[in-house]
C-alpha cells in the first residue's frame, strides 16, 4: 500500500538515513573503544530506532530492500524507489 503523501515518505526516509548515519558511526567508534558501555548502550539504542522505523517505513510505503517481506503482488518495484526520491 503506497503512502498517499511523498511528503511524509521523504521525512520518513530522512530519518532512518539520520539514525543509520548514527549506528555507523557509532559501530566506528565502537571498533577502537570496544569497552565503552556508553557508545555500546547508544548504538544498540540506535540499531532498534532503525529496525522501527524501516519496518513503519515498510509498513506504510513498502519494502526498503530485497530481503524485505512485501505483500501480494509484488511491491519492491514500485515507484519511487527510495533512491528516487527528490528531497
Amino acid at each position: 500500500m503506497p503512502l498517499n503523501n511523498p511528503g511524509n515518505m521523504v521525512e520518513m526516509i530522512k530519518e532512518i538515513q539520520a539514525v543509520d548515519f548514527a549506528v555507523y558511526e557509532l559501530a566506528l567508534f565502537l571498533d577502537t573503544h570496544p569497552e565503552d558501555r556508553r557508545a555500546l548502550d547508544e548504538h544498540n539504542k540506535m540499531v532498534r530506532k532503525s529496525f522501527q522505523l524501516k519496518a513503519g517505513y515498510e509498513e506504510r510505503c513498502g519494502p526498503l530492500r530485497l530481503d524485505s517481506l512485501s505483500q501480494y503482488p509484488y511491491q519492491y518495484v514500485n515507484e519511487p524507489w527510495p533512491w528516487e526520491i527528490a528531497y
